[in-house]
Parts: structure tokens; C-alpha cells; sequence
């Protein structure tokens, strides 16, 4: 039930758009009617013309976009439990050979402006290599979300080592639900130079992009988006989920039904008296931490969840001995007997 949204099927406005697109013969590797509405629709979506790639995954995006702002000596600046240094792989620094990632830490998994500014003072000189992106990822692992003013305070900082600014947003549909921003806003108009865009998770089968709103120095990213094996071949197979995903603002509606479950959830489990939020729900993902025995009794009733370990030093200390931090995910399709089998399980 909680185990990831991954878990979760497409949407059907999403499967009947990918059976709209799947009639007839278009060209191939993006040169298609529906690359192209997808292409306007996410540019009007941002209010601002973009740059847009298509790839399978989020971590091909994020790699993209880390090759595509490197340069020899280069280092990345992410958070301790960011996605791109600890579930990638070291992918990043297959497609950005010499790339080093620098972690982070921070409060509620976000990075902080006085930790941004060390790591600036950290790197002063050419001894150290030079800083060449920072990569903040909103939702990010711990289930919160930076705001638009959060954002735009880190990138200025960013900005005086003219480093690009990087968003991961696997789930950047649930980061706007919980803010009320707008996609600008959360982006560009905050001083984001490019976004890994994923709908995966929102709601679509497989839908990932880079989006790029500064371009001054991406000259040569088409050929590393070919080099990269991510030129797809029928690629209006994953225009026509963001077409689903953007028309009437369907992946908005979905991430807030997902939010509005991880909420529920998240009282649930409050009430429970064998569970103690990590952090307020900010997001589909709840983090909390259960009693001696809680897991056990979750996983009796059916009900998935997974213990989650995070490199970082700032959350917080468990409310007692033996109590144990677990991350659940709701997604557009958890319901209200998902909760209830939570709540009857640790009553």
C-alpha cells in the first residue's frame, strides 16, 4: 500500500491518451505531432520558452543534466541523501567522467543558505576543483519541500560562483500541491536554471524530461542526450503522458489527492500513540517513526512500509529507545480503506 508511488498504475486519462497516440504512423525520435504539443504545453505550463528532453527515467535526466553543466574538475553540490549520490549508481559520473559530488547537510533534508556558504568558502582557489552546479531535489527525501523564496536564496548564493541550479523534481507535481506555487515560480522565476521533471510517480506510466530554462551554456546537450542512449525512438509514447498529464492540469490533481492521503495518513498514525512524525507532512510522503513492535503489526495486516536510513545529521533523535524511522508513500490511488487498515493495525 505505502511501499512507493512507484507501485502505483497510470492514471486513465493517461492510459487513454497513450492509446489516442498509439493509432496511425508518425515519425520517429521526436519529429511527431505529439512531441510537439507536449513541447508548447510544458513551455506555456512554465510561462517561458524551454529546452525540453525526453528520457525513461529520472535518474537519466538527472545525469543529463549534470553532464551537460560539467567541466573538467568539476563538483556538484546536493544534499547527504540526495537521489544522485546514493540510489544512481554512480551514474552521474559515468556520463560526467571526474565529476565529484559534494554532500550537503541540513535540517529536513534541505540545504541550508550558511552550509551553501561554507561549502562556497570551502572551494575558494583552484586547489579544491571548482563548483559548477548545485542540485536541490523538491519533493526531496525526507517528504519536504523548499519554496519558491527558499529556493531563490540558495541560487543567488549559487550564482556568485556561476554555478548552474539544478532541481531534481521526481515529484515536483506534489512539491507544487503543498506550496500553491506556480511551476514558474518553483523554478525559473526563483533562479532554477534546469528541472528533471517527472511524472512517473505523479500518476503516468513512464514520463521524464529535462527541462531547461537557461541554455547559455548547453550548447552540446542534444549530443548528450544522444550519446546517452535516451533518443527515444517512439517518443510519442512519452509526449502523449505529458499532453495527459498537463491538459486541465491532471498531474496537479492527482499529486494533491495524493497529498491529501499522506495527511490523513500521517494523522493516523499520530493518533496511533505508536508512531511519531520525523517532520510535518509536506508532501505524499510520510516519515515517522515506530514503536517496538508497530512494524511487525503493519506488516501482519498487509500494509507496506519501509524502515529508511539517512546519512544526515540533522533529523531528529527518535522519541525513544528502539524506535525505528520508516518512510510511506501514498499515491493517487490510495484510498481511504488504505488508511484504515493503518489505523486498525496499530489500535
Amino acid at each position: 500500500m505505502f511501499a512507493s508511488d512507484n507501485n502505483a498504475g497510470a492514471s486513465a486519462p493517461v492510459m487513454a491518451t497513450l492509446a489516442e497516440a498509439n493509432h496511425g504512423a508518425t515519425p520517429a525520435y521526436g519529429a511527431d505531432e505529439w512531441t510537439a504539443h507536449a513541447k508548447a504545453m510544458i513551455a506555456e505550463w512554465f510561462e517561458t520558452d524551454v529546452e525540453v528532453y525526453f528520457l525513461s527515467t529520472g535518474s537519466a535526466a538527472n545525469c543529463l543534466a549534470i553532464a551537460a553543466t560539467h567541466r573538467p574538475s568539476g563538483k556538484t553540490l546536493c544534499h547527504v541523501d540526495a537521489h544522485i549520490a546514493r540510489d544512481e549508481y554512480g551514474g552521474p559520473s559515468m556520463f560526467a567522467p571526474g565529476m565529484m559530488l559534494v554532500g550537503l547537510d541540513g535540517p529536513a533534508g534541505k540545504i541550508t543558505p550558511a552550509a551553501l556558504q561554507t561549502a562556497l568558502g570551502d572551494h575558494e582557489g583552484e586547489r579544491h576543483g571548482r563548483l559548477t552546479m548545485m542540485s536541490l531535489t523538491n519533493v526531496n527525501e525526507i517528504g519536504q519541500t523548499y519554496t519558491p523564496s527558499e529556493i531563490q536564496t540558495l541560487a543567488e548564493i549559487a550564482k556568485t560562483r556561476l554555478m548552474a541550479v539544478h532541481i531534481d523534481g521526481a515529484r515536483f507535481a506534489n512539491a507544487l500541491a503543498h506550496t500553491g506555487a506556480s511551476p514558474a515560480e518553483l523554478t525559473w522565476k526563483s533562479g532554477v536554471d534546469m528541472l528533471s521533471l517527472g511524472f512517473t510517480k505523479t500518476g503516468a506510466w513512464c514520463a521524464e524530461a529535462l527541462v531547461i530554462f537557461n541554455g547559455d551554456r548547453l550548447a552540446d546537450t542534444y549530443f548528450r542526450h544522444r550519446v546517452m542512449g535516451q533518443q527515444l525512438s517512439k517518443n510519442r509514447v512519452f509526449a502523449a503522458q505529458f499532453v495527459a498529464m498537463l491538459h486541465d492540469n491532471h498531474a496537479l490533481t492527482l499529486a494533491a489527492r495524493a497529498n491529501a492521503s499522506a495527511a490523513a495518513l500521517g494523522d493516523a498514525l499520530t493518533e496511533s500513540g505508536k508512531a511519531r512524525l520525523a517532520n510535518p507532512v509536506a508532501s505524499n510522503e510520510v516519515f515517522a517513526f515506530l514503536a517496538p513492535g508497530a512494524a511487525d503489526a503493519l506488516k501482519a495486516a498487509g500494509v507496506t512500509c519501509y524502515p529508511w536510513v539517512s546519512l544526515s545529521r540533522a533529523l531528529p533523535a527518535p522519541p525513544h529507545e528502539g524506535w525505528v524511522l520508516h518512510r510511506f508513500v501514498a499515491s493517487f490511488q490510495t484510498e481511504p480503506a488504505h488508511i484504515e487498515a493503518v489505523r486498525s493495525a496499530l489500535a
